[in-house]
């Protein structure tokens, strides 16, 4: 229970996510459906809060002196985002997001896409949904490649 409880947390953590939760499961060796089910509910926890509150609470602390700079790169990398994704979507915003969360590259993923749609000021449960739906696949992409990495190195012992 403790190492699900290992996943759990590690699949909230903002930039590591489920991206590092899935293959920590896959090299300990516990068993896949619960791990990756475990991985995607952690991930999507923090999803709600970030779309309703992140923004606000990076708007208040940027001017502060010891936060400042950290807050004030949350909102540039947010906006960033937002405007990139707006950029190349078009009228299919919201399948750009199942991508941008579901295709595991750096700086992608649950939290900073559900911060995009929040500076988009996307439709919140679709957002959400689509947030979901790339988490999962994010969730394929992750279990299908460690298990290969895991593969080729208990093939070459």
């Amino acid at each position: 229970m403790k190492k699900y409880l290992i996943v759990f947390l590690i699949s909230m953590v903002p930039l590591i996510e489920l991206r590092g939760a899935i293959p920590w499961a896959v090299g300990f060796g516990l068993p896949l459906v619960p791990s990756y089910i475990v991985a995607v509910i952690g991930n999507m926890i923090p999803v709600p809060f970030i779309f309703l509150f992140a923004r606000k609470i990076l708007e208040w602390g940027k001017d502060h002196k010891y936060i400042g700079g950290f807050f004030r790169w949350c909102l540039e990398k947010g906006e960033k985002g937002g405007r990139k994704l707006e950029a190349k979507a078009g009228r299919g915003l919201y399948w750009a997001l199942l991508l941008f969360v579901g295709i595991p590259l750096p700086g992608t993923g649950a939290w900073t896409g559900t911060l995009a749609a929040s500076f988009l000021n996307m439709d919140f449960k679709k957002s959400v949904l689509f947030v979901m739906l790339g988490v999962i696949l994010a969730g394929i992409i992750m279990l299908t490649a460690s298990l290969g990495v895991f593969g080729a190195i208990s093939f070459m012992k």
